[in-house]
């Protein structure tokens, strides 16, 4: 690496804290350099995140330049000999001491967080052929509807191609399309995605409901909505509304709705080998906040759920704080709902589980962790 690029690396670290995570940072100083290769975007961005990927071997007092060079031998280590890394030693260094109260950091976990993160693609429902002909250079999940998500190897810049742009595919993880599989809405269905953001899920149910139906997608910050219609445009999506909704007693329209798709902010403990700076500035605080809200959420949502609707709450986290302890309330809540048993969308064959947990090293995805009830068929006065 030149020293202009050596420059920018540190840099970039050294503006990324808890406030500033390093993908924000790192997209904005790429995004400001003018006569930057594509190539040399790449090799920043690898030698930001290989840093972060293997802090818990660095040594603090070393200058950055060092750090960073050692980074990138053990990434290349790890890539040729996993085996020379010890599973005491990756239990011990790949993340920070405390989250072993709130995640079990069993070796295949450890060993995930530091192997490089595959690319997932969710292609139009039935063009999974389609697009893996035109790219190239993909692999296609499963069969039958499985068969339209692929893993990506190539190197092409993906949002540049036709097939993006006419609304193809898009770019989700693997675990995120089981989000969607397990909601299966019909397109006879009105739906309601309670923290949609910029829409990755939305799109994915209107492509289930054959853009037919209704979706209702609601966020805390217009922003967001913003890019979610400009993603919605270019997949000409159709059916859906938007809203603001902050999570009060307020709800965003006085209908109700066959589903209801709590995807609530969270941790992102899931996401700790595509993003391993999070790993580093995650609190016990943020946790308990978090934990908060989506309680919060979850109760409110359920107002908007039809006599015998559809309730999913995912999270792409692992924390037991904001999995388990969640449900555990919410069944404990006395509200009008039955906890649903989930089949495996990503492997169907195995049997139904009351919680879905994906686990990184499961099938090459996020973790993700997803529950899902039933309401009641006579519809109580409940108010959370």
């Amino acid at each position: 690496m030149n020293a202009n690029l050596l420059s920018l690396c540190e840099r970039i670290i050294r503006r990324s804290d808890h406030d500033h995570p390093a993908d924000d940072v790192l997209r904005l100083e790429l995004k400001n350099q003018r006569g930057l290769a594509r190539e040399e975007a790449a090799e920043i961005s690898r030698s930001v995140f290989s840093y972060y990927r293997w802090r818990g071997w660095l040594e603090p007092h070393q200058p950055l330049p060092n750090q960073l060079k050692r980074a990138a031998e053990l990434t290349a280590e790890f890539a040729k000999r996993p085996e020379s890394f010890s599973d005491s030693e990756l239990i011990a260094r790949a993340v920070p001491q405390w989250i072993r109260e709130e995640i079990q950091v069993a070796p295949a976990f450890a060993r995930a967080l530091q192997s490089e993160p595959r690319l997932w693609l969710r292609a139009r429902s039935g063009h999974g052929k389609f697009v893996s002909q035109r790219l190239r250079h993909c692999r296609p999940f499963g069969e039958g509807v499985l068969s339209d998500i692929l893993e990506y190897q190539g190197r092409d810049d993906l949002f540049r191609t036709p097939q993006f742009q006419a609304g193809d595919f898009e770019l989700q993880d693997l675990s995120s399309q089981a989000v969607g599989l397990v909601c299966a809405p019909a397109p006879t269905e009105t739906w309601w995605d309670v923290c949609a953001g910029e829409g990755g899920k939305m799109l994915h149910l209107s492509d289930l409901m054959q853009n037919k139906g209704l979706i209702w997608a609601t966020d805390r910050a217009d922003w967001r909505l913003r890019r979610l219609k400009r993603r919605a445009a270019r997949a000409k999506v159709f059916n859906y509304r938007t809203a603001i909704w902050e999570g009060g007693a307020r709800l965003p329209t006085k209908g109700r709705f066959d589903g209801v798709l709590v995807d609530a902010p969270c941790s992102g403990t899931g996401t700790w080998q595509r993003n391993p700076h999070a790993r580093w500035t995650l609190t016990q605080a943020d946790l308990k906040e978090l934990s908060a809200l989506q309680n919060q959420l979850l109760a409110r949502a359920t107002m908007g759920v039809k006599p015998a609707g559809k309730l999913i709450y995912s999270v792409c986290s692992l924390a037991w704080s904001e999995t388990e302890a969640v449900v555990e309330r919410f069944n404990s809540s006395g509200l009008p709902f039955t906890p649903v048993a989930l089949l495996n969308p990503l492997k169907p064959q195995t049997p139904p589980t009351m919680k879905l947990i994906l686990q990184p090293q499961d099938f090459g995805g996020n973790g993700m962790f997803i529950a899902a009830w039933t309401r009641a068929e006579t519809l109580g006065a409940t108010k959370p």
